[in-house]
């Protein structure tokens, strides 16, 4: 396909963010949101000026330190140097390394976790393609489980209430909080930021007009947050700032309250719960005799006792659903909000109950709060892992640090393996993990980093081996997902930049070089693996009596509906009609307020119920202030940092921290000024925003900022700490588990001070390729 130098016609396309049309006009991409669409994200914006920027990866690169010494652990640095190669050189090379590594260690010394969400195409999906691609060469990988959004509750909820996915996708739906529910109660809140993101696509973001429509039919919504803005305008919400971390508190505060008022379903505890008199100790202090008030949850909080109390209250008095955002359980102890909030469910009596009861999540994706599809979607077969060694996808930096050293997890205990290569498609790490100065000496123990990658990212900057790889602009897929009405025909918008090769085709090569080429295509190329994975899709439509076309009819129209399965409430629905015959899969069949199975691990830092548990780094005279890092607004993750509207939101190319006009005034910050933002794990800067849109005492600052190491005095990048001048928060998060159950991130929360940045600005190259690779 050649480059366009007129326009060309308008072709779908999909992304995370949403279904669009687009064409190539003069270089420049003119993008037309889906005409569905009633609210189409503005994140669309940063393809516009995307497909050939200077970040791009044109060449096959690496890195000269490991041509010349390879095989070995050292330190990396982000100016090495680099040398491009020709493709088959690069393709033997890393041929060559991989056979290396596998004699010596075997499947377990290739860590494949590979985390990231890349693509939206169900064909070009980056963790399948490599996952399929190390299953067929070397039998398996050292892989990674859950994820850094839901690491605590996708552990503690099977042991409550059941599957992660179950109770939050397949559960309460925004038609049933329209018709039914009275009180949203809503943790963490529903931030449309965070809602206009789906794994896989979304042809129709309905979040902002859902929360309208059920303001104007009377729902209260009740926002406990540090930040306003998270619920939307829409909502008209209620904004109760708490202290970052101490939801819990609040939960038990109200569950205190009812209990003591009386206000119970004791006929919803008694039939439908497990543990609910050693919570109802606990609550009124019985064992460590600090009775969990309003007062004493106000005192922790920050929100008053007599606001708990009415809630608790309104709870009882109509039909209300509890929710509990992503980031509260992004941080220690992240697990027992998560938990709580089902306890203060279950003690309401409304689980089940249509547009009530609790649902995990709700808001915090565009998967949730919709009707799942009644047919499959497309899905790449990934083949059969055979290693048995895995790690919580939050626990890199200590495998990397510490192999062979014991891990608690979910009940077990295992070892963390020894890795030689790293393999990566289709991810920044430097952006989803925590403390990057501990990552970056983690990742430095490895042997050889590979990485491919459509731009310069800091992982590319960090690896060993980066292979050009194709946007999804540049090739052809299948955007689809479980919870989204249509399947998109994702054409080819421009010709790949450089040398840019898409991930199936650079495995192929790869497989042909280990000898493992047929097998791992199945005698496929990409058009005929789009119609193979389209088929059991057509063949479901066709059983069900709908409209199934073909393949090629598909591709021609661009796209295709598929039928929504009932609005009926899931697993929770048919539950409480019937907890007999259709038991929860806990190990009573209950809802589990105590849980014999995890008092049985004896995890002092995940008890038998839900507990409140400090924080073990409280804000102090150094550090007082709370710091928020939460996901960002103008992009998803780090994905397309330098497209156009993330750009836009920059202040002197710097992300944007906002603070209260207590703290500025404090600190002698004005709007707009350079602030420097530290702790003891290191530092970065960033432009404030003076408003009253956070509380006190808490500075926000969204992660995504790609990783932009420099010292304060200036000198090179590879200091044991460097300042990152960019604005990247995880500089400055804990990289600790949430807990010995689930070890599931902790980037959400941590503590800081800040000031004025004082002397000349660094300069930004956070986007700037190494000097070999723009020849």
């Amino acid at each position: 396909m050649k480059d366009q130098s007129t326009a060309s016609a308008f072709l779908s396309h999909s992304a995370h963010w949403g279904a669009f049309q687009a064409r190539l006009d003069a270089g420049r991409l003119e993008i037309l949101p889906d005409p569905c669409d009633p609210a189409p994200s503005p994140i669309l914006g940063n393809f516009t000026d995307a497909l050939r920027h200077k970040a791009r990866v044109r060449h096959p690169m690496a890195r000269r330190s490991w041509l010349e010494g390879g095989g070995v652990p050292r330190q990396r640095s982000f100016d090495d140097d680099f040398v491009a190669l020709p493709w088959d050189t690069a393709l033997d090379l890393l041929a060559g390394d991989l056979r290396r590594v596998h004699a010596a260690g075997g499947a377990r010394a290739i860590y494949g976790g590979s985390y990231g969400w890349s693509s939206a195409g169900r064909f070009h999906h980056a963790q399948s393609q490599i996952h399929r691609f190390l299953n067929v060469a070397f039998g398996g990988y050292v892989r990674s489980v859950n994820s850094y959004s839901a690491g605590a509750s996708a552990v503690i909820l099977p042991h409550v209430l059941g599957p992660f996915e179950a109770l939050s996708r397949r559960n309460v739906t925004w038609d049933q909080v329209c018709a039914h529910t009275d009180l949203v109660l809503a943790f963490g809140g529903m931030a449309l930021k965070n809602a206009m993101i789906a794994s896989g696509g979304i042809s129709r973001h309905i979040e902002g007009e859902a929360m309208a429509r059920a303001a104007t039919r009377g729902t209260v919504f009740e926002l406990l947050s540090p930040l306003r803005d998270d619920c939307p305008a829409e909502a008209a919400a209620r904004w109760t700032p708490v202290r970052p971390g101490t939801d819990v508190a609040v939960m038990l505060g109200l569950a205190h309250t009812l209990l003591t008022e009386g206000l119970c379903d004791h006929g919803f505890l008694e039939r439908y719960t497990v543990g609910f008199p050693a919570f109802a100790r606990y609550l009124e202090g019985a064992d460590d005799g600090q009775p969990k008030t309003a007062e004493w949850a106000a005192g922790l909080s920050g929100v008053p006792a007599a606001t708990i109390v009415d809630l608790a209250r309104r709870l009882v008095a109509g039909r209300s659903l509890i929710t509990v955002s992503h980031s509260l359980q992004r941080a220690q102890y992240g697990e027992q909000p998560v938990w709580a909030a089902a306890a203060l469910a279950a003690m309401v009596g409304q689980i089940g109950l249509p547009g009530g009861g609790y649902n995990y999540a709700l808001g915090a994706m565009g998967h949730t709060g919709r009707r799942v599809n009644a047919v499959p979607i497309p899905t790449m077969p990934q083949g059969r892992n055979g290693v048995a060694d895995f790690i919580p996808v939050a626990r890199i930096s200590d495998m990397l640090l510490h192999p062979g050293a014991p891990f608690a997890y979910n009940g077990g205990t295992y070892a963390y393996p020894e890795i030689k290569l790293i393999y990566w498609a289709g991810g920044n790490p430097f952006h989803h993990h925590q403390d990057l100065n501990r990552l970056r000496a983690a990742l430095s123990r490895a042997e050889t980093i590979v990485v491919h990658e459509t731009a310069w990212t800091p992982m590319a900057r960090f690896a060993d081996i980066v292979l050009p790889a194709t946007m999804t602009l540049e090739r052809e897929d299948i955007g689809a997902a479980a919870t989204d009405p249509r399947l998109i025909a994702m054409r080819a918008l421009a010709p790949p930049v450089g040398a840019a090769r898409d991930d199936f085709a650079i495995f192929t090569a790869l497989a042909a070089r280990l000898g493992v080429e047929a097998a791992f295509t199945e005698g496929r190329v990409t058009r005929q693996w789009l119609a193979h994975l389209y088929e059991p899709t057509r063949r479901a439509l066709a059983e069900q009596g709908w409209d199934a076309p073909d393949f090629d009819t598909f591709w021609a129209r661009g796209e295709l509906a598929l039928p929504s399965a009932p609005d009926d409430g899931g697993l929770l629905r048919s539950f409480r009609a019937d907890p007999a015959a259709s038991p929860l899969p806990t190990p009573s069949g209950k809802v589990e307020i105590t849980s014999a199975t995890i008092a049985g691990f004896g995890y002092d830092d995940c008890p038998a119920h839900p507990t409140w548990l400090a924080s073990t780094e409280p804000p102090t005279v150094e550090h007082p202030l709370i710091l928020v890092a939460n996901q960002p607004a103008t992009r998803l993750h780090s994905q397309l940092d330098f497209g156009a509207y993330s750009q836009a939101s920059k202040v002197a190319g710097r992300e944007v921290a906002r603070l209260h006009a207590v703290d500025a005034e404090a600190r002698g910050i004005t709007d707009g000024d350079i602030i420097r933002l530290f702790n003891a794990r290191g530092a970065c800067l960033a432009a404030a925003k003076v408003c009253d849109g956070v509380m006190p005492g808490v500075v926000h600052l969204p992660t995504g900022a790609w990783y932009d190491p420099e010292s304060p005095d200036g000198s090179a990048p590879d200091a044991a700490s460097p300042d990152c001048v960019h604005g990247n928060p995880n500089v400055l998060t804990r990289d600790i588990g949430t807990s010995r159950l689930a070890q599931g991130s902790c980037g959400q929360v941590t503590v800081i001070q800040c000031a004025r940045f004082e002397g000349p600005l660094p300069p930004l190259r956070a986007f700037d390729p190494p000097a070999a690779a723009g020849r």
